[in-house]
C-alpha cells in the first residue's frame, strides 16, 4: 500500500504542486473529442485540477480517488463530492462519454493495469473517449515511494492488443509541466471505444 500511503501523507504538498499547473494542452486534446455537456469520469483525480476545469467548461463530471485526504481536498477545491474508491472497484457499464485517467493508473502493476483497463473500457459508452498518461520509459517498480508502470509507444501498443475494441486516436510525448521537472517525459494517449 506504499503508493496510497504516499498520497495520504503528502496530500497537501501534492495539491500545492498540481492544482494550479496549466494542463490545458492535454485537457483540450481530450475535450475536442467530446460533445458539450458530456459525462466524464475523472479516474484518480488527485487534488481536483482537471475536475474543476471540466466543470467550468460545462461538462458533467464524476470524480474518484483512492486517497481519503486527496478526496477531501478535491471535494473542497471543486465543489463536488469526490468519491473515495480504488481503481479495481469501478463497476459501471456504458455510463461515460469520456474517462480521464491523468497520471493515475500508471501506479498499477501490469497485471492489475490489465484488469482495471478492462473495467474502464466497460464503463465507456460506444465511441467513448479515454485519455491516460504514463511516464515515458520501460521501468516498472517503486520510485520515490510510489509504484510506477512506465510505457513507450511500443509497450503500449503490445498492451492494447488485448483490447481489440479500443482504437488509438492519438499519442504524443510531453515534458512534465511542473516547475523544474521539464526533463521528465510523459506518454499521453487518447483512445476510442469502438
Amino acid at each position: 500500500m506504499g503508493t496510497l500511503d504516499y498520497y495520504e501523507n503528502n496530500a497537501k504538498s501534492f495539491a500545492k504542486g498540481t492544482q494550479e499547473v496549466d494542463f490545458s494542452e492535454a485537457q483540450n486534446h481530450f475535450l475536442k473529442y467530446l460533445s458539450p455537456g458530456a459525462k466524464i469520469l475523472d479516474f484518480g483525480c488527485g487534488a481536483g485540477r482537471d475536475v474543476k476545469c471540466f466543470l467550468q467548461k460545462g461538462y458533467e463530471v464524476e470524480a474518484v480517488d483512492g486517497s481519503r485526504e486527496l478526496c477531501k481536498i478535491a471535494s473542497e477545491f471543486t465543489g463536488i463530492q469526490v468519491k473515495c474508491m480504488l481503481f479495481h472497484e469501478l463497476n459501471e457499464k456504458e455510463k461515460y462519454d469520456g474517462v480521464w485517467a491523468c497520471s493515475s493508473i500508471l501506479h498499477l502493476p501490469m497485471e492489475e493495469l490489465r484488469q482495471v483497463f478492462e473495467k474502464i473500457v466497460k464503463s465507456l459508452k460506444k465511441d467513448g473517449i479515454f485519455y491516460t498518461s504514463f511516464k515515458y520509459g520501460e521501468f516498472s517498480g517503486e520510485r520515490n515511494g510510489r509504484f510506477f508502470t512506465d510505457m513507450t509507444e511500443v509497450t503500449l501498443s503490445e498492451f492494447l492488443k488485448d483490447f481489440p475494441e479500443i482504437e488509438m486516436e492519438e499519442q504524443w510525448i510531453t515534458g512534465d509541466v511542473r516547475p523544474g521537472r521539464g526533463e521528465e517525459k510523459w506518454l499521453n494517449v487518447i483512445m476510442r471505444k469502438r
